[in-house]
């Protein structure tokens, strides 16, 4: 977070959108929290957006103090914001400071919302080697002890000790440089190692912001951190974790949400929504594991899909009588006299005739590109979870939609009537591969997902991410 200039332009922004559903506007996001069956976010300027579902976001959260580039933890029953008062060229300098406060809650609407006189933590004096802005903060799950990183493009990325109980800055603890040339750094934790995430390139130039996120590892919170190919952040180094694409620029402000073993999500905003008229928006993309290397997965996209299971690569399909093409058998030795003309595949109006017209059940089977094995997704405009819709899946070019049955099992319904048995979350998870969930089973509170028990026979049953049955491809036709 760099320019004085956008700061009131998106001080107005924000201040503009509360109320307005589906216009998620904001910049430098902090890591998204989850209050009270809501999820919070709070950028630049003191607002922040508010949503009951993750999918649909509008404005309204509020923090006092204005600044810069908040990010927020929960810790124990109460929250944490760390804030930017000033820096980022602010009035022309890059004197900053890191300020912290505590509130019981994220709602501006409950009784218990009040914030705590801020308190500093964490100052540069516009003279030296770091700017004081953009914190992240990282409660250690193996230690309990607090850490937050700052600074931007304006010399070093700094890390100081926090006290998690007061958020006050542990006394005598002096600041640490860890990586340079980038800015909005975070800190997560995973599997033995601390990783820096960094954002690198320019801000606040709209589509032509260069922004991008980048991330080193150690196996030591104070670093060194080292990219993948052995470069030090503290030599500007820094794995790819998620640049420009699709009709989006500029992601930055990286923020780690975990919902369950296997599902995790990753924000950040896009300096530039090409479809959002050029602002700033939140983001919210899957976020994959490689090699131990975090790296931003893709939105789901509507489309005609085969639903493969990772269990033994066998296709969701209709159990409906396998209709065969009637052609002639070909063997390796052609006849030169024979004129070879490409065979068309089998299309559902030579099948679908011979369909049961109630309801039918669902298997798995090999994939051979047939109509009852082609599943068109797409968003069912029925609202959403964190990051993405609900999505509806049908055959493609019927009204057979996959549903799920108090029985706990799966079957295909004859007509889609957008109750939440109809209704799908499509997860794709840290390996790669997806969990399919219906948004609820008909009379029960039970979260279960679509698995393969047996090679052929799926049915729905508790997510288990160690295991393939619980996992799934979805390979675009």
């Amino acid at each position: 977070m760099k320019r004085i200039l956008i700061y009131a332009a998106l001080s107005v922004m924000i201040s503009t959108v509360k109320a307005q559903i589906g216009e998620p506007f904001i910049h430098d996001p902090s890591t998204i929290q989850e209050c009270d069956g809501k999820y919070y976010t709070f950028g630049t300027g003191g607002g922040g957006l508010i949503s009951s579902d993750g999918w649909s976001w509008h404005g309204g959260a509020e923090r006092p103090g204005g600044g810069a580039a908040p990010d927020v933890l929960k810790i124990g029953d109460r929250y944490l914001i760390a804030y930017g008062a000033t820096g980022g060229g602010l009035g022309g300098g890059h004197n900053g400071r890191i300020l912290t406060m505590w509130n019981k809650t994220l709602d501006p609407k409950s009784p218990d919302f009040k914030f705590t006189e801020a308190v500093e933590v964490a100052s540069t004096d516009g003279n030296e080697d770091c700017d004081a802005i953009d914190p992240g903060m990282l409660l250690d799950p193996t230690t309990g002890r607090l850490w937050l990183s700052y600074g931007t493009y304006f010399g070093y990325i700094r890390l100081v000790e926090l006290d998690p109980r007061t958020g006050e800055r542990v006394k005598g603890n002096e600041p640490i440089d860890i990586a340079i040339d980038c800015e909005a750094s975070d800190l997560i934790y995973r599997n033995g190692w601390y990783y820096l995430l960094g954002t690198h390139g320019t801000c606040c130039d709209g589509v032509n912001s260069t922004y991008n996120i980048v991330v080193g590892r150690s196996r030591k919170v104070t670093g060194p951190y080292i990219d993948n190919v052995g470069r030090d952040m503290l030599q500007g180094g820094g794995k790819m974790v998620i640049a420009a694409h699709d009709r989006v620029v500029g992601p930055g402000h990286f923020g780690r949400t975990v919902e369950c073993d296997g599902v995790e999500k990753m924000s950040c905003h896009f300096e530039a929504d090409f479809d959002q008229g050029g602002y700033s928006t939140l983001g919210i993309r899957p976020l994959l594991w490689k090699n131990d290397w975090p790296v931003a997965g893709e939105s789901f996209k509507d489309g005609c899909y085969e639903i493969e299971s990772e269990r033994r690569g066998y296709a969701l399909e209709l159990a409906v009588d396998f209709t065969r093409l009637e052609t002639a058998r070909r063997w390796y030795r052609r006849d030169q006299n024979t004129e070879i003309k490409p065979i068309e595949m089998q299309k559902l109006a030579d099948v679908e005739g011979s369909w049961p017209k109630e309801r039918v059940g669902v298997r798995c089977s090999d994939f051979m590109s047939r109509p009852h094995q082609r599943w068109a997704i797409e968003d069912a405009g029925r609202g959403g979870y964190l990051g993405q819709p609900y999505y509806k899946i049908c055959i493609e070019g019927t009204n057979r939609v996959l549903t799920a049955t108090a029985e706990r099992e799966v079957v295909a319904d004859t007509v889609f009537t957008g109750e939440d048995c109809q209704l799908w979350r499509i997860d794709m998870l840290t390996d790669g591969t997806y969990r399919i969930m219906p948004k609820a089973i008909p009379g029960t509170q039970e979260k279960l997902a679509l698995v393969s028990i047996g090679d052929s026979s799926p049915t729905l049953a508790a997510f288990d991410f160690q295991s393939d049955n619980s996992k799934w491809n979805l390979k675009k036709l």
